[in-house]
C-alpha cells in the first residue's frame, strides 16, 4: 500500500511500470558497495525510485580531492565518515525509504553477512580484489551484481546473472594494475545511472538488461559502444554453476 504522498512522488514513473513495479521497487533492499564517484549516483537515484532498503558501505572519509565527483558529498563534509554523509543526503531526498549505512571495510570475513539478504549487489568499487569477492558473494546467494567501472572520461559497465551470464571473472580473468587514476566527475555520473538504471529495470522487469554485453563509454568521443560477453567454461569463480534459462523476458 502507498501513501497519498508515494502516489504523488511516484506518480511519473508508476506510468511506466505501475504500481506492481513500485511495490516491488519498495520492497526490495539493493547492496552498495561504495559511497564514492559510483555509489553515489547509484544511491540517489535509487533512493528516489523508491527502492524500500539501500545498503551502503564504505570505510574512508570524506576527502577534498573526492569533491569533483562524488556528488553526496559535500564541502561540509570533508573529514566526515562518508557513510554518515551518505545516509544524512539519502535519507533526505527520500525519508519513506530505509538506509543502512555501514562504515566498514568490505572483506571476506564479512562480505556474506554484510550483502545478507540483498536482491543485489552494485559494484561501485575502485579495486578488483573486493569486485571479485563480491562476485563470489553473488555467485553463492544467486544474486545479481551490476558492475561499472570508470577511469578518466571513460566507463564499463554490465549485468551479471549468476548462472546465465559469464561472471565478473569470466570477463575481466585477471586485476589490472592498482593505481590512483584520473577521473572527470561526469564519467561516474554516466556509468552509475547506468547501473541504477539496470536495477530499477531488474527490479520492476521493464526493458532488456545489461547480460552478456559490456557497455564501453568514451567521453572523449562522445561515444558508445557494446562488446558481446560469453562464460568462460573454465573461470575459476562459476564454472560449477548449472546454466540456467533466463527467467525474465521483456515487458
Amino acid at each position: 500500500m502507498f501513501s497519498e504522498w508515494e502516489l504523488k512522488r511516484y506518480k511519473r514513473q508508476m506510468m511506466l511500470f505501475g504500481d506492481d513495479g513500485q511495490e516491488r521497487l519498495k520492497k526490495a533492499h539493493i547492496f552498495i558497495a561504495g559511497a564514492g564517484g559510483l555509489g553515489s549516483p547509484i544511491s540517489i537515484y535509487l533512493a528516489v525510485a523508491g527502492v524500500g532498503t539501500i545498503t551502503i558501505v564504505d570505510m574512508d572519509v570524506v576527502d577534498q580531492t573526492n569533491l569533483n565527483r562524488q556528488i553526496l558529498h559535500f564541502d561540509r563534509d570533508v573529514g566526515k565518515k562518508k557513510t554518515a554523509s551518505a545516509e544524512e543526503k539519502l535519507q533526505a531526498l527520500n525519508p519513506d525509504i530505509t538506509v543502512n549505512a555501514i562504515d566498514v571495510k568490505i572483506d571476506e570475513s564479512n562480505a556474506v553477512k554484510l550483502v545478507g539478504k540483498a536482491d543485489g549487489i552494485v559494484d561501485a568499487m575502485d579495486n578488483y580484489p573486493t569486485r571479485y569477492l563480491l562476485n563470489d558473494v553473488a555467485i553463492a546467494k544467486e544474486i545479481p551484481l551490476f558492475h561499472g567501472g570508470i577511469r578518466g572520461f571513460y566507463g564499463q559497465a554490465t549485468t551479471i546473472i549468476p548462472g546465465i551470464t559469464p561472471c565478473l571473472k569470466c570477463i575481466f580473468p585477471k586485476a589490472p594494475p592498482k593505481e590512483v587514476f584520473p577521473v572527470v566527475g561526469v564519467t561516474p555520473g554516466i556509468i552509475g545511472t547506468i547501473q541504477a538504471n539496470e536495477v530499477i529495470k531488474y527490479l520492476t522487469g521493464c526493458g532488456e538488461l545489461l547480460t552478456n554485453r559490456l557497455f564501453i563509454w568514451d567521453g572523449m568521443q562522445a561515444h558508445a559502444e557494446e562488446l558481446c560477453v560469453e562464460r568462460n567454461p573454465a573461470c575459476e569463480a562459476c564454472r560449477g554453476i548449472t546454466t540456467k534459462t533466463p527467467a525474465r523476458t521483456k515487458k
